[in-house]
C-alpha cells in the first residue's frame, strides 16, 4: 500500500503521466451482425455479415447459396421446351425476360424464325414486366427507407398491369408465355386499347410518385452521396442494367445491340447525372428506375401502333434437336445483361447451359464499398443495387 502510494505520488509530479493513470481504457472489440438470410432489407434469401464498430461498419461479407437450385442441370436434364417453365424461376420478378432469352438462344442454335407479330408481343409483354419489376424496386426501396405509403401506390398499378398480362397468358408471375418459336397464345381482343388506356393513367401516377418519393427531401438525403460507384468501377466490378447506366456508362443491349424489333423503336438510354448528388450513388441508381418505366410506357406504344396481322409461332418440331453447336443469347432483363449459353450435341436435351444474370456480379460492390458506412446507409446502398435473391443462385 505504501509502495502504491509513492507510485501515485509520483505521477503527481508528472500530469500527463497521472491523468493516463486515471484514465479508464475500455476493451473494443469487433461485433457480428448478421442482416439475414431472411431480412426485411434483403429483397430475398440472402445473408449479409457485417462487423461493426457500433454502428459503423467496417467489413460485410455476401453469403449467398440459400436458393441453390442446380437450374442448369435441370436445364441438362430437360428438353428445350420442357426447361421453358423453369425459366421463369431465374428472375421471378422479370419472368418474361427469363423466357425470352432462353427462346432466343435455342432459336439461334435451330435457325428458327420468329413471325414478326410475335416480336411484337414479345417487346410489349416483356417491357410491361420491366415495368413490372422496376415498380417492385422502386416501391421496396422507399419501404426500406421507412416511407410504407409509396410502396402501396406502386403496388396498385403493378396489379393492373397483372391484369393485362393475365388476360393474355393466364398468369401473374411465372408466366411460361414467350415460347421457342413465338409466343403461346394471341393478345385477346381489345388488349391493345386497355394497354394504352393503363399507360394514359400509368404516366400521371409516374409524376405523382416523384412528388410523394422521389424529390422527398428525407428520402434524397438518404441516398444522396451514399454508396458511390464511379464509372471506372461500375466496369471493374461488371455491372450492368440501370446499376451500370446509374454510373454514368451509356450501354443499354436493347440499343447498342439490339434484338427482336428494338432497333424499329425510337427511345433514349437513362444515365445517372449526379441528380442530387455524386455520379453513380444511390440516387442516381433508384431514379434511372424511375424514368427508364416511363421509356417503357413510349416503347410499348410504339409497339402497339405498329403491331402486324399474322402468325404468333414459328412451326417448332415437338422433340426440338438442333444441331451441334453452341450460341450465347444476351438480352436486356429489368436487372440488365441477361446471358444464356447453350452447346447442344444434337440430342433433344442440351449438352451445357450457363446463365449468367445481373443480380450475382451486383454482390460484388459490397466488399469494397461498404466498410466506413453506418448500418442504415447498408441499407440505403444494398436496396438501390435490385438484388433480387433466384437470380444470384445456380
Amino acid at each position: 500500500m505504501q509502495a502504491q502510494k509513492q507510485e501515485i505520488r509520483g505521477f503527481k509530479k508528472n500530469r500527463a503521466d497521472y491523468e493516463k493513470f486515471l484514465t479508464f481504457d475500455p476493451i473494443t472489440e469487433e461485433m457480428e451482425l448478421n442482416m439475414g438470410p431472411q431480412h426485411p432489407s434483403t429483397h430475398g434469401v440472402i445473408r449479409l455479415v457485417l462487423k461493426t464498430d457500433g454502428e459503423v461498419v467496417e467489413r460485410v461479407i455476401p453469403d449467398v447459396g440459400y436458393l441453390h437450385r442446380s437450374i442448369e442441370k435441370i436445364a441438362e436434364r430437360n428438353t428445350y421446351m420442357g426447361f421453358m417453365p423453369y425459366t421463369d424461376r431465374v428472375d421471378y420478378l422479370s419472368a418474361m425476360h427469363a423466357n425470352a432469352g432462353w427462346a432466343m438462344a435455342v432459336e439461334e442454335l435451330a435457325g428458327i424464325e420468329v413471325p414478326e407479330r410475335a416480336e411484337y408481343i414479345r417487346v410489349i409483354v416483356q417491357e410491361l414486366n420491366r415495368i413490372i419489376s422496376h415498380i417492385i424496386a422502386v416501391g421496396t426501396y422507399a419501404m426500406d427507407i421507412g416511407a410504407f405509403t409509396p410502396f402501396v401506390y406502386m403496388l396498385r398499378e403493378r396489379e393492373r398491369i397483372n391484369d393485362l398480362i393475365e388476360s393474355v397468358c393466364g398468369a401473374r408471375l411465372t408466366y411460361n408465355y414467350v415460347w421457342i418459336g413465338g409466343v403461346s397464345h394471341d393478345v385477346p381482343v381489345g388488349f391493345q386499347e386497355k394497354v394504352i388506356e393503363f399507360l394514359d393513367h400509368f404516366d400521371k401516377v409516374l409524376k405523382e410518385f416523384d412528388r410523394l418519393i422521389s424529390f422527398n427531401e428525407i428520402f434524397v438525403r438518404r441516398l444522396a452521396n451514399v454508396g458511390v460507384i464511379t464509372p471506372e468501377k461500375a466496369k471493374h466490378f461488371g455491372l450492368v442494367g440501370p446499376n451500370l447506366r446509374g454510373s454514368g456508362i451509356n450501354w443499354d443491349l436493347r440499343k447498342h445491340k439490339p434484338y427482336s424489333i428494338y432497333d424499329k423503336l425510337e427511345f433514349d438510354v437513362i444515365v445517372g447525372q449526379g441528380w442530387k448528388g455524386q455520379l453513380g450513388d444511390s440516387f442516381d441508381r433508384f431514379y434511372c428506375r424511375v424514368l427508364e418505366m416511363g421509356q417503357s410506357s413510349s416503347l410499348i406504344r410504339q409497339a402497339v401502333k405498329m403491331m402486324p396481322e399474322g402468325e404468333i409461332r414459328a412451326k417448332v418440331a415437338r422433340k426440338l434437336k438442333p444441331p451441334i453447336g453452341e450460341v450465347s443469347s444476351h438480352i436486356e432483363s429489368s436487372r440488365g445483361d441477361m446471358h444464356y449459353h447453350v452447346i447442344s450435341d444434337g440430342s433433344s436435351s442440351p449438352y451445357r447451359v450457363k446463365i449468367r444474370t445481373g443480380s450475382f456480379n451486383a454482390m460484388t460492390p459490397l466488399e469494397e464499398i461498404v466498410p466506413g458506412m453506418l448500418i442504415a446507409d447498408v441499407v440505403a446502398f444494398f436496396a438501390s443495387l435490385d438484388v433480387v435473391a433466384p437470380e444470384i443462385d445456380r
